[in-house]
């Protein structure tokens, strides 16, 4: 039993950094004023929503008209999706009788269910193939489009095997395709990233993307739970999906959460000090550790295009969720997979989605690092690990039986 508590699930959530903590106190108790009123006191609020805005802005490169305050992510794909097919409904443009979406199948479930609900409302909705690894077979896409497509929505960086996606590329892909008449008006299809894994460790500079819209969450990156952004270039068309005040430029309504879009936009400042070679030199470690001292384990996603702080891993003959509970009874807090869908009793989708069966799915465990990441913390976890491994397998009645194909990963590199 470790003495102290070891956090290795930060793809799920980080904790609020002290200096964000700090930057949002005097918005609970001393600048409490509605930022939509006139009098000094909303009108001191409404400068402390404007400052985020800029400084959000300048994270992306765009202009702080192109952001849009929400209350998280998933508030945030949701109006990205719903948003423009709600324009489509509002102007009833004829030429665009059958809008169709194109998702990839490892996006988060604020994707997958939205493009759900809206495929129940008769969107046709695309799915474009990943690879063993979980990288969008991009070449495939552009086979996808046709004169119904209205959105492509690919994330950024995958939250449970830390696949990065060729963003750049999709993103010229969708602009030769707007190029020809056959499959394009000219302003369809669209192209959104769900960045939320990305913003600590990616470049998300907007025009470098090329991309029309670009999702985040403050709580991944060391802010407060339940705030987020969605940023939508400037001319996108897009509605609002909520009924309210005329908040947030008329796109979100609901009273401006100050306090919280302060600690999001200090959250993206303090990125900008973070040195992610370290992260990556701790998890690095982490991986050749565990596939040195343990057989019959696979590492899943890429090596090379992958997240510096994620691992994944497939422990043959031992089951994810005894793996995580053992762990936490030993101090350490990990995960199968999204945070998202840790109560569901399916497989993981996106594993299923690379290749793996029900089986090696279910065994899979998730440990991803962050600033509080040591030394110490990697050394104790691949100490913890092996005993865990061999208990769960000799109850299942079963040890490795066979070795994965890629054993041992030779390419670290992002």
């Amino acid at each position: 039993m470790t003495k102290d508590k070891i956090y290795f699930d930060y793809a799920a959530t980080t904790p609020v950094d002290h200096e964000v903590f700090e930057a949002m106190k005097p918005y609970f108790t001393d600048i409490f004023g509605n930022a939509s009123s006139i009098h000094q006191f909303g009108q001191e609020a409404r400068s402390a929503v404007d400052n985020a805005r800029k400084i959000s802005a300048d994270f992306f490169d765009c202009k702080g008209s192109e952001i849009i305050f929400t209350g998280g992510a998933t508030e945030a794909n949701n109006l990205a999706l719903k948003g423009i097919l709600q324009t489509l409904k509002i102007s009833g443009q004829k030429q665009i009788a059958n809008p169709e979406i194109i998702i990839s199948p490892i996006e988060h479930h604020s994707i997958l269910d939205t493009a759900r609900a809206l495929q129940k409302e008769g969107i046709v909705v695309k799915y474009v193939p990943v690879d063993n690894f979980g990288r969008i077979k991009a070449g495939e896409l552009a086979t996808l489009i046709n004169l119904n497509t209205v959105l492509v929505s690919v994330m950024y960086a995958n939250n449970e095997i830390g696949t990065i996606e060729p963003i750049r590329e999709i993103s010229n892909i969708i602009a030769e395709v707007k190029k020809d008449a056959k499959k394009s008006n000219g302003i369809y299809p669209l192209f959104h990233t769900d960045a939320v894994q990305a913003v600590e460790y990616l470049d998300c500079n907007v025009e470098t993307l090329g991309v029309d819209m670009l999702t985040m969450s403050a709580h991944k990156i060391y802010g407060p739970k339940g705030v987020g952004l969605l940023y939508v270039k400037r001319g996108t068309p897009i509605a609002r999906i909520m009924d309210g005040g005329a908040q947030e430029s008329g796109m979100r309504a609901g009273t401006t959460n100050i306090a919280s879009v302060v600690g999001l936009a200090k959250a993206l400042e303090l990125i900008r000090k973070q040195d992610r070679s370290k992260v990556m030199g701790l998890r690095d470690k982490l991986v050749e550790s565990v596939m040195k001292q343990i057989t019959g384990v696979k590492y899943n996603g890429s090596k090379k295009f992958r997240l510096p702080n994620n691992a994944n891993f497939s422990f043959e003959g031992a089951e994810g969720e005894g793996i995580v509970v053992s762990l936490d009874m030993d101090g350490f807090g990990a995960s199968t997979g999204s945070a998202c869908a840790a109560e569901g009793l399916e497989p993981s989708h996106v594993l299923k989605a690379i290749g793996l069966s029900d089986l090696d799915a279910h065994a899979s465990l998730r440990l991803t690092l962050g600033r509080g990441t040591t030394d110490e913390h990697i050394s104790k976890i691949v100490t913890a690990l092996p005993p865990i491994i061999d208990r769960l397998r000799s109850i299942s009645g079963g040890q490795a039986k066979r070795e994965f194909k890629d054993k041992v990963p030779d390419d670290f590199g992002c």
